[in-house]
């Protein structure tokens, strides 16, 4: 799992990270008004329920209005993750494939070429 950064915790930790997902793909950049005791219908209840709807409220300090994080570099990375190409991510994320391929964190396993410095280093002997 990639780990999201700290201000799309309260998003995962509540919802876990497949309805984050959902949750930051359609609101992300919106405001949304959550409320303590949600009513059925409204778009966010639709989407994460009526309790998770709640919940989530309660985590980010009571009900209101709040601004619902983008977090495009999160989400790119875990649909990457799944499966998805660099050309599927950045259509899910309407950007450019070259903006999609620069939030994706490659994750080689290569060795790092410059290795911090050796207390048996050359110079010691």
């Amino acid at each position: 799992m990639v780990k999201p950064p700290a201000h799309l915790l309260p998003y995962v930790d509540v919802l876990g990270p497949d309805l984050a997902m959902d949750f930051l793909l359609a609101f992300g950049g919106s405001p949304v008004y959550l409320a303590l005791r949600p009513q059925a219908g409204s778009a966010v209840a639709s989407l994460i329920g009526i309790d998770k709807t709640a919940a989530l409220a309660e985590r980010l300090g009571g009900g209101g209005n709040y601004v619902v994080p983008v977090g495009k570099k999160w989400v790119a990375n875990v649909l990457h993750r799944r499966g998805l190409s660099v050309y599927a991510v950045a259509r899910q994320l309407h950007m450019s494939h070259v903006a999609a391929r620069k939030l994706i964190i490659r994750d080689t396993h290569q060795l790092d070429m410059f290795p911090a410095e050796d207390t048996n280093s050359a110079k010691d002997l």
